[in-house]
């Protein structure tokens, strides 16, 4: 298990939990056993920070595979720490390129750990709740395993796009009930219908405003 994920935990997650006092509810549906995917809205890069501080249980996270293949003393750094913290590399080309994430995560899942997947695929640009992609159902299929829906609220306050250091905020965490895959999928629809469901589950928890559409990537907002 990587060290590192326990030094975060002892350091910047009980910062976390002292300095922000996040509010926690249905922490209970997170199984002690078994592997399970945390399906969750995407506000902040502080999420996964907050997300890992109150549970548990180790999570492996995604990140993009930018942080595993830097150069020179900055990329060695960044690929021993992400990799220190159990990170699974996602290749934000899509396409088959993200597959090996899909690989790297089933076996981690079927061993009976946690991975904590963004169905948005990227952060809100406007607070809104937008259109989940199909990967997380896909994923909970290949590995048998449920989803859990996460609701976070008050990250973007705390650690708005581009900002350099955290702000006080409120941040609220919520856990909603396991949402079963197994059985449930019989063709492309199914699959549709499952991960549209898991996203209304994240707004029940949330109350954001949904948009039935896909979020766009950074890169186009700045275009």
């Amino acid at each position: 298990m990587p060290l590192l994920y326990d030094l975060g935990k002892l350091t910047v997650g009980n910062a976390l939990r002292l300095g922000w006092q996040p509010r926690v509810e249905g922490l209970v549906h997170v199984p002690r056993h078994g592997g399970a995917i945390l399906a969750g809205n995407h506000l902040s890069v502080a999420d996964e920070l907050f997300l890992a501080a109150v549970t548990p249980r180790r999570i492996a996270f995604w990140a993009k595979s930018e942080y595993f293949s830097g150069g020179g003393l900055r990329g060695w750094l960044s690929r021993r720490l992400v990799g220190g913290m159990g990170a699974i590399a996602v290749e934000r080309a899509g396409g088959r390129a993200v597959l090996t994430a899909f690989d790297a995560a089933v076996p981690v899942l079927r061993a009976g750990g946690l991975v904590a997947v963004y169905p948005e695929g990227t952060r809100s640009p406007d607070g809104r709740l937008h259109r989940g992609r199909t990967g997380v159902v896909r994923l909970a299929r290949d590995a048998e395993v449920p989803i859990i829906p996460v609701g976070v609220l008050g990250t973007a306050e705390v650690l708005p796009i581009d900002a350099r250091l955290p702000r006080r905020h409120p941040v609220t965490l919520r856990f909603g009930p396991p949402i079963p895959v197994a059985g449930r999928i019989h063709g492309p629809r199914d699959i549709r219908t499952l991960t549209d469901e898991v996203m209304a589950a994240i707004q029940q928890l949330t109350g954001q405003e949904y948009v039935p559409r896909y979020a766009p990537k950074r890169e186009k907002l700045a275009a």
